[in-house]
């Protein structure tokens, strides 16, 4: 199916894709306004807010130490934008710092010294946590003395020597491609495949693809705008390719053209990720590769490896990935060096063909 054959088919691509915008099928009144006006439509209210008046009266019924100044602290990040996600990660982090704290048997939290949060890393690292995680709620530990010591409340030498854990550097995992070309010979759903290749193909994350809206979706130019990516909150554009193409157009020609996501599900109007994920594993296990241990994550990578094997340069590929940081992206170029695995089997070669010798080095 071409872009042509779409345009008449799917009236989205028409009038607009959200259905306000479909006027010439309801008439010159917008859907939306057929709605009965006996019902009174009451603002709605942001997740995001919600997040916080949760946390927060979680918060005031509490007897931690400090709580007063934890509440200023999360409107704080409230207030720099930060998801809801995000706000829940600090506000449990820190309700474990300041119990910890509590239970040491201290309550005034201008108290507070180096071996206090020293303890508390101990206490954590203790309880098996992984290094990420620990160093996560540290993070947060030590954004709230910062925000302690613009109130007054503590004195800047907390942050003179701070805390410093050291985290694993992990390879990113990326698909085989035996394993790839068996994993996508199996998925025969139209909106499934258009999901995977879309995620393999445009290197997104599976957030990001998840929050797609149709009108973000340039056909002519074959690539999604990203208007603020799901983790760095900085927007970009992904290309996707042919193969990702046939599979976009055909899901395009039967889905509910009254949606406004592209992705969606019978009861949500968008697909949760819980939902992506189950669907990713139901192929895994249909292909045989249950025991793999691949995740919709791992298409991320795979995307990142086929671009770097195929010589695209790094800060290109920084771009495409939406990293802030060139090193983020240089650790795909440690798994995908093909000079360095060239050079090595070269040497390896003459080692074991007996041309090299101590006297004479082999010249590579």
């Amino acid at each position: 199916m071409n872009r042509d054959q779409l345009l008449n088919t799917n009236p989205n691509y028409l009038h607009g894709c959200h259905p306000i915008n479909l006027q010439s099928y309801f008439g010159d009144v917008p859907f939306s306004l057929r709605i009965s006006k006996t019902k009174e439509v009451l603002p709605a209210t942001s997740p995001r807010l919600r997040c916080l008046e949760r946390l927060l009266s979680d918060i005031s019924r509490s007897n931690l130490p400090a709580k007063d100044y934890l509440a200023k602290h999360l409107r704080q990040r409230y207030r720099r934008n930060c998801k809801p996600n995000t706000l829940r990660q600090i506000a449990g982090s820190l309700k474990q710092f300041l119990s910890f704290y509590q239970e040491s048997g201290k309550q005034n939290i201008e108290q507070i010294t180096r071996d206090d949060i020293e303890a508390f890393v101990e206490s954590q690292q203790d309880q098996g946590l992984t290094p990420n995680t620990v160093n996560t709620r540290l993070r947060s530990v030590y954004a709230f003395v910062r925000f302690l010591i613009e109130e007054k409340v503590l004195g800047y030498e907390l942050l003179e020597r701070r805390i410093r854990i050291k985290l694993p550097s992990r390879l990113p995992r990326a698909i085989d491609p035996e394993d790839l070309k068996q994993l996508l010979s199996v998925v025969n759903k139209v909106r499934d495949r258009a999901l995977i290749l879309l995620l393999l193909r445009t290197g997104m994350r599976i957030g990001e693809l998840l929050n797609t809206k149709v009108h973000d979706v340039d056909l002519n130019n074959q690539r999604i705008l990203i208007y603020q990516a799901h983790k760095t909150g900085v927007g970009r554009v992904a290309y996707y390719s042919h193969d990702a193409e046939e599979a976009l157009l055909s899901w395009l020609q039967v889905r509910n053209t009254f949606k406004e996501h592209l992705f969606y599900s019978e009861r949500r109007e968008t697909l949760s990720y819980e939902a992506a994920r189950c669907i990713f594993i139901k192929y895994l296990n249909k292909a045989g590769l249950s025991e793999s241990g691949y995740t919709l994550h791992c298409l991320r990578h795979t995307f990142a490896t086929d671009l770097l094997n195929a010589r695209m340069p790094l800060e290109c590929l920084r771009v495409l990935l939406g990293h802030t940081s060139l090193e983020v992206t240089r650790i795909y170029a440690r798994l995908t060096d093909k000079t360095r695995e060239h050079e090595y089997f070269m040497a390896m070669d003459q080692i074991l063909r007996g041309e090299c010798d101590a006297d004479d080095p082999c010249d590579y």
